[in-house]
């Protein structure tokens, strides 16, 4: 089985030392990405740390696919302990830093400790040196870059970096790269803000070579650049109104099934709006929307449709170019745009305010600086509710996607299991239930398929394989990349959902935290067919005997350490 090359390099910012470390046992078990950060998550981070605390470790993973030529692969993975949900939380974004990731000749990177200044740390083959930036604090993204750009002559695709949401600990901050793609969910940006690392660039031309099967890489790259399909031309919003009009895009923070202003913000608006192509690394299908109004002047690349719901229906707001500057305005301050969506909507149900865009910014801007009622809404929908007497629309602190687990009940399931939360590209039957292929009302006797669905989602988030190459990457093609069979990547699969699963255990999380805010059909014996699906007990845990670490006591290779640089 094909897997990711290279060691963990592991930067500690208390001491600013950077040390190599082979991981050969954990890139064979669990390819990449995703999958080797959560072995090494679960092994190496506290059970009982504090997320914003020196102990916990974030870790950014790259797979083996993004040493190839074809489509779909532009993306690394996240993980560390969140903020927002107390578990762990993988995140994957696109945009050009994989192949300059890969360039350092590392797998993977772990950041532990915390530093008494805000640090830039600068990633290459040869080492890492860690630049102090103080006239950095309170930076947007795109100053970020502009910094780098002017000081190493390195682009906004050679960086991650935290605008003033994560330094200031708002726990749906996201890290950024490329100025505008989003390690979004789960506040890992917080997590960095808190060991004041405002940003990592990463250098070089040493990465590992993996030889890909072609075919499939080539005819898969054919059919992305010769697709006709429409997210190319409209991304993800092109499902906006079909969604509208037979399922549900939930409305005024939930309190309604259907947005009347829909076609405002769907696929058409955006379309309109739309000047260029965009993409992510090596990919031909360039469904990204770099979109700009002439009247405003407003430039963003989106918004997708989940911003559509958080900032368009969710809070009310029915003109697409609202939503632009809503987006924009995200990127820059570095927040997640459904959890900063949703929990904005949360206010201006509280306030009787819905359809008011300018003061949705002014919300927005107030979370990413901690300013007046801002403070508050920084924590989140699940730690605010009370104190603005609306309902809590989470699942274990995580507000909810657009597909609505009210009306796809299978989905609905996959929001209360999920390890993450109430995030759609966890698990997820919203595909199977939209098409038709599986009725969306019930729950019962859907467990199964679910847990295929999450074991396949963790393989694809390990490889890496963008989430919307599935019509391009079937199973048996990804197996074939992979060149295994594709049972055995969903014993990968599993075996990461199950460390998440344990790791979440261990920190008091059980079958209480399976749960969700509204009743859908049988919800309590559909638990306990995932359960039994999974191999967990009645109360959602995972027995210990099933885990067997493979990450806790790490040798280090010396010939390979990355010397502290200069201070």
């Amino acid at each position: 089985m094909l897997h990711a090359e290279g060691p963990l390099l592991t930067i500690d910012l208390t001491e600013r030392s950077a040390t190599r470390t082979p991981i050969d046992d954990v890139l064979e078990a669990f390819i990449g990405g995703r999958g080797v950060a959560t072995a090494l998550a679960h092994d190496r981070i506290p059970f009982d740390a504090d997320p914003f605390g020196p102990e916990n470790r974030a870790y950014l993973a790259t797979g083996p696919l993004q040493l190839s030529t074809t489509s779909f692969t532009g993306r690394l993975s996240m993980t560390g302990l969140s903020p927002l949900t107390d578990g762990l939380v993988s995140t994957n974004a696109g945009g050009y830093l994989s192949r300059e990731f890969a360039g350092t000749g590392i797998s993977a990177l772990e950041v532990t400790g915390a530093s008494d200044e805000l640090l830039i740390a600068h990633v290459t083959d040869e080492g890492v040196e860690f630049e102090p930036v103080p006239e950095l604090a309170g930076a947007t993204v795109p100053e970020v870059s502009d910094h780098v750009a002017e000081t190493r002559d390195l682009g906004p695709e050679n960086c991650i970096a935290i605008g003033p949401a994560g330094e200031n600990l708002v726990r749906f901050a996201s890290v950024m790269t490329f100025d505008s793609r989003a390690f979004g969910r789960g506040g890992l940006g917080a997590v960095l803000g808190a060991k004041n690392l405002k940003a990592v660039t990463f250098e070089g031309d040493s990465a590992p070579e993996i030889e890909i099967p072609d075919p499939p890489e080539m005819e898969i790259h054919r059919e992305a650049a010769t697709s006709d399909d429409l997210m190319r031309r409209q991304g993800t919003t092109g499902n906006t109104e079909f969604i509208n009009e037979n399922f549900s895009l939930p409305t005024r923070y939930f309190s309604e099934y259907e947005f009347e202003s829909a076609a405002g913000i769907g696929g058409d608006a955006v379309e309109e709006k739309k000047y260029k192509k965009g993409a992510c690394s090596q990919c031909a299908y360039a469904c990204k929307l770099p979109t700009r109004d002439e009247e405003t002047g407003v430039e963003t690349e989106g918004p997708e449709f989940e911003t559509v719901y958080a900032f368009g229906s969710s809070q009310g707001v029915g003109d697409i170019v609202d939503v632009m500057r809503a987006n924009e305005l995200c990127d820059r301050l570095g927040l997640d745009t459904i959890s900063a969506g949703v929990t904005v909507a949360a206010y201006l149900a509280s306030e009787d305010e819905f359809g008011n865009a300018e003061l949705a910014r002014e919300l927005t801007e107030q979370i990413a600086h901690r300013e007046g009622i801002g403070d508050d809404l920084a924590e989140g929908v699940h730690r605010v509710h009370e104190q603005l007497g609306v309902d809590d629309y989470t699942v274990k602190g995580m507000e909810f996607a657009a597909h609505d687990g009210r009306v796809l009940h299978g989905q609905g399931l996959s929001y209360a299991v999920a390890n993450r939360g109430a995030d759609h590209m966890y698990g997820g039957l919203l595909s199977p239930e939209y098409a038709g292929e599986i009725d969306p009302e019930g729950t019962l006797g859907k467990a199964e398929l679910l847990v295929e669905h999450e074991n396949r989602n963790a393989i694809r988030d390990s490889a890496i394989v963008c989430a919307f190459a599935s019509g391009h990457i079937t199973d048996e093609r990804l197996a074939a990349l992979l060149e295994t069979d594709y049972e055995e990547l969903l014993a990968v699969g599993a075996r990461t959902i199950e460390r998440e699963r344990h790791f979440n255990n261990r920190r008091g999380m059980a079958a209480d935290a399976d749960d969700l805010p509204y009743e859908i059909p049988d919800l309590e014996d559909a638990i306990q067919e995932y359960y039994e699906a999974r191999g967990l007990r009645e109360d959602g845990t995972l027995p210990d005997d099933r885990i067997e670490p493979i990450a806790a006591d790490l040798g280090t290779d010396d010939g390979a350490a990355a010397s502290p640089a200069d201070d």
